[in-house]
């Protein structure tokens, strides 16, 4: 148990654990769209979401983070040297496989980045002064999703798409507009754990303007909502029970963990683990049914 303990937080601590999910979200949507994986694709979807956030750590790095009242954050500069090579071998992955996938999908990559860097950039007037896209009220939570819905659903079919693959648009949408809502599922229980963190940088968040309670509410009411789009969705009967499933573990990490135990400040990364656990599931389901 203590090793699973000790693995557990070294996934979460080192990235590599938002690095699978991002690569396990493409996967799954060829999975869905009955397409066959572009390693490639994957890798890079992994690899990218990996040096991005180790890059955003370097940078944000405090002046003592030994003395940080954050564990991750005395772990990372701890083994700081380890933080680096990781990185660095995330960006040559991704300077590989950028010679073997479609110019247009590496004109597309450049778009998600622009998106995911206009978050932070002030380039919107607010109150007589200009700001990023986090000062619209609950707009982060948004934003995260869109991002991912971008690169985990039309990265792969650009991809697709360039290599004259057709693929059915009315799967595709629906399948992007499922993607955005379970990633809304899976962030929001982060925006709950921090609604002191972003009260102290201004920032307006669902749960911020919600409340705790009625944003915890709202989690289960997506789910709810999410359920009942999988079942209208047109998809094999066995694809949907691995989705099901998925959402009933969720519904159980919730109200046994996540929510029960708000001293505890990474139980909340279990809904990460919820992004792999569900490509997992399809799979597993798909492959015994």
């Amino acid at each position: 148990m203590d090793v699973l303990k000790k693995l557990y937080y070294f996934l979460i601590f080192s990235n590599m654990l938002i690095a699978l999910a991002a690569a396990s979200q493409c996967v799954l949507t060829y999975v869905i769209l009955h397409q066959e994986v572009n390693g490639y694709i994957a890798l890079i979807e992994g690899a990218a979401t990996l040096a991005l956030y180790n890059f955003s750590l370097i940078l944000s790095k405090p002046q003592h983070p030994e003395r940080s009242i954050y564990a991750r954050t005395r772990w990372v500069f701890k083994y700081e040297r380890f933080l680096l090579i990781n990185t660095f071998i995330a960006a040559c992955i991704c300077i590989w496989c950028l010679f073997h996938i479609h110019l247009y999908s590496i004109l597309f990559l450049g778009i998600i980045g622009l998106v995911s860097v206009l978050y932070s950039l002030p380039i919107i007037p607010l109150r007589g002064r200009w700001g990023g896209l986090r000062q619209i009220p609950a707009m982060k939570i948004f934003h995260i999703a869109f991002v991912w819905v971008l690169s985990s659903v039309f990265l792969p079919y650009i991809e697709l798409y360039s290599n004259n693959i057709l693929v059915n648009l009315n799967l595709l949408y629906y399948l992007a507009g499922l993607k955005f809502l379970f990633l809304i599922i899976c962030t929001l229980p982060f925006d709950i754990r921090d609604i002191k963190q972003d009260s102290y940088y201004h920032l307006r968040t669902l749960p911020n303007m919600l409340g705790e309670s009625r944003a915890k509410s709202l989690c289960y009411l997506l789910l709810s909502l999410h359920s009942l789009l999988i079942l209208g969705a047109t998809y094999d009967l066995v694809l949907k029970m691995g989705l099901l499933l998925t959402n009933v573990i969720i519904v159980l990490l919730l109200r046994l963990v996540v929510f029960k135990r708000n001293d505890h400040y990474h139980y909340a990364y279990l809904l990460d683990v919820s992004l792999v656990l569900q490509f997992v599931v399809v799979v597993f389901v798909q492959y015994f049914a």
